[in-house]
């Protein structure tokens, strides 16, 4: 018995050499990956020689938990990688110890593998923008792990599953721009969930009642209903009252005299009720048209205030009378032409213009509508004969006294430095205010981020996005060393040059400008926690919002609200601080510069530096002069890895070949 026993574990011991049958180890991860990279990545630069994974581009390796603690591979990370086709089975589902797994943004097709349910450590699945199909796997919900889960922007379609209840560690699940259908589990219940989308598919039902605090943005394009959303139609009536017993002899023609006042009574009511509606219909028809005729006016975006715009431009003069701007009776045109018989003049700041330029001339000059925003509307003006072209902005109706409005943009004038669009002359009227610039050649930093369309006119590599930064900074800097303030920083105030390798910070100081009753539309995504009124700038409040601009110039994601009709904006300081709390850096970035491994240590040090400016005590941020000094280090630090001074020359080595002062092209 005991050599049966003895043969026995030695064939077992056998087949298992034979077959490595053993607890899967780094060389099973390597077969796993080779299998993954002949399936959907054949063009991916590992070295197939090595014996190992671990300096692959996008794996990691580490000792894992279990399994006696060797080393494997925990996370692949190939974001935007080309990555195209089907993943099979035995590939992904092999890497047993990996806790992330991020292949967003390429062109995988097919199903999510249907052995995933095999990567017990999983926490992190990134798998947004691809063209992955059919439904979640049964397999996927044994992820007992798992805290962040992101299928969005695929076709993934099926109902969405109770079992989603047993991921109870489950912060972030974002499923939206799907095909995904039926109603949601009535007892979801994920009690760590923290960011949720799920608009943009075939959903409908009631919300269920552990969402309905969510952000109604959460659930948009879809037939879902009930808080946060509208409230669900097809819910039963009341049931009509009792019948009343019939009326006995004697009180019958007693009641007929009753039954002929009520007729006569509820026919005067329903006079009375149809001329009470008639006049409410008409109060509504007004007030749309009033309302209609206002968005008109004020539906533009915001762009790039004083640079090119792709669109093509609507052409006006200056001067011309805008209904939707008007305040009084007379003409925007008339105003102008009193205010100029009354000899009222440019009021030129910081030296004239190589080319001299009068108000008749700028008022009457041809125009092209660069942009619209809460503080006015942008103008690149065309002098008479092309002698000059300067970019105007007509502020919209400001109430604020012409001593404290000339003295403001007398001190506005005064800055000059290399990356501060010129301000060269203003006009003060009661009925108009305008502010002159000198025309710089240049983009909209928000358009290149988020290009509607896309290409290679908006790309932008680490080494532009560094240098634009660099440039940003510079311009702030100065501006804190001389007191003043921006107050608006945004990605739609900064202008870059075609280049890439100029930046310029436009309508600085313009916030001081709004009096008190005017109501502010600033973009909230930029604003320091600490700011009730941004008409009180000051230079910790520009440094939170510098921040959020290096966080958008590095995820590529747009702040809330500032993009309009944007759902998918987020509020970066909070999302940033979210994905990397548990050290997954890497997810951070935007696609289009994730895969820079020369210059990673450059990008996690200038993220570093973002989370330090949006720090939430306004005591606790680095002042503007060190923000800049820490980011020169660190273009200097590229520059010498690039081994190209060209890459990353400085910003403001010649701007006389991408700026153009006042001469025309």
């Amino acid at each position: 018995m005991a050599m049966r026993g003895l043969l026995l574990v030695f064939i077992v011991a056998l087949w298992c050499s034979a077959l490595r049958c053993v607890v899967p180890d780094l060389a099973a991860d390597r077969a796993a990956l080779l299998a993954f990279r002949a399936a959907v990545g054949p063009g991916l630069p590992w070295d197939l020689s090595a014996s190992s994974p671990c300096g692959w581009r996008g794996v990691r390796c580490a000792n894992a938990t279990t399994g006696g603690g060797e080393q494997r591979v925990v996370a692949l990370q190939l974001p935007g990688n080309d990555l195209i086709g089907q993943v099979p089975p035995g590939t992904v589902g092999n890497l047993t110890a990996l806790t992330t797994l991020s292949l967003h943004s390429n062109a995988l097709s097919g199903g999510i593998p249907a052995d995933i349910g095999n990567c017990a450590e999983l926490r992190y699945l990134y798998l947004q923008g691809n063209r992955l199909a059919g439904e979640i796997p049964d397999g996927f919900f044994s992820l007992a792990l798992m805290q962040r889960l992101v299928l969005s922007n695929n076709r993934i379609a099926g109902r969405v599953s109770p079992e989603f209840n047993k991921l109870t560690r489950l912060a972030t699940l974002y499923l939206e721009n799907n095909d995904l259908n039926g109603t949601l589990p009535p007892d979801l219940d994920l009690p760590k969930l923290a960011l949720f989308n799920v608009s943009g598919n075939q959903l409908d039902g009631p919300v269920p009642a552990s969402l309905a605090g969510r952000p109604a943005s959460e659930f948009s394009g879809t037939g879902l209903c009930g808080a946060p959303l509208s409230p669900c139609a097809g819910t039963a009536p009341p049931p009509p009252p009792s019948p009343l017993p019939p009326p006995s002899a004697p009180a019958a023609q007693e009641d007929s005299k009753n039954s002929k006042l009520s007729t006569a009574a509820i026919a005067g009511i329903a006079v009375t009720g149809a001329v009470v509606v008639l006049l409410v219909v008409f109060v509504v028809i007004f007030l749309l048209c009033f309302r209609r005729r206002k968005t008109k006016a004020d539906t533009s975006t915001e762009t790039a205030a004083t640079g090119d715009d792709d669109a093509s431009p609507e052409t006006v003069s200056v001067a011309r009378w805008e209904k939707s701007e008007a305040k009084g009776s007379r003409s925007r045109s008339a105003q102008m032409t009193a205010a100029t018989s009354n000899a009222r003049k440019l009021v030129f700041v910081g030296g004239e213009p190589d080319v001299a330029y009068e108000l008749e001339s700028l008022l009457h000059a041809s125009a092209e509508v660069l942009g619209k925003g809460w503080l006015g509307t942008t103008y690149r003006a065309t002098l008479e004969g092309g002698v000059a072209v300067v970019t105007v902005k007509r502020l919209r109706e400001l109430p604020i006294p012409e001593k404290e409005f000339r003295g403001t943009v007398a001190a506005l004038g005064a800055l000059r430095h290399d990356n501060l669009v010129p301000l060269r002359s203003y006009f003060y009227s009661k009925e108009e205010k305008l502010i002159v610039y000198d025309f710089v050649r240049a983009k909209g930093l928000s358009a290149l981020l988020h290009c509607p369309n896309g290409g290679a006119t908006c790309s932008l590599d680490f080494a532009a996005r560094a240098r634009i930064a660099q440039g940003c900074a510079r311009g702030l800097a100065f501006m804190h060393g001389a007191g003043s303030s921006h107050g608006n920083i945004k990605s739609s105030n900064v202008l870059v040059t075609d280049a890439r390798d100029g930046a310029y910070l436009t309508d600085y100081g313009l916030v001081q400008l709004v009096g008190a009753g005017v109501p502010l539309k600033r973009v909230t995504g930029y604003r320091a926690p600490e700011v009730t009124d941004p008409r009180r700038a000051s230079r910790e409040a520009d440094v939170y919002s510098f921040g959020v601009l290096l966080l958008e110039l590095l995820t590529g994601k747009a702040p809330a609200n500032s993009i309009p009709g944007s759902d998918g904006a987020a509020d970066l300081p909070q999302w940033v601080r979210t994905v990397v709390q548990e050290e997954w850096t890497g997810e951070v970035f935007d696609a289009a510069i994730a895969n820079e491994a020369r210059v990673e240590e450059e990008m996690v040090r200038l993220l570093q530096l973002a989370t330090d400016c949006t720090e939430q005590r306004a005591d606790a941020r680095p002042v503007m002069a060190d923000v800049a000094a820490r980011i020169e280090d660190i273009v200097g630090s590229a520059q010498r890895k690039a081994g190209d001074s060209d890459e990353f020359h400085s910003v403001s080595a010649d701007h006389s070949e991408v700026s153009q002062a006042v001469s025309p092209p």
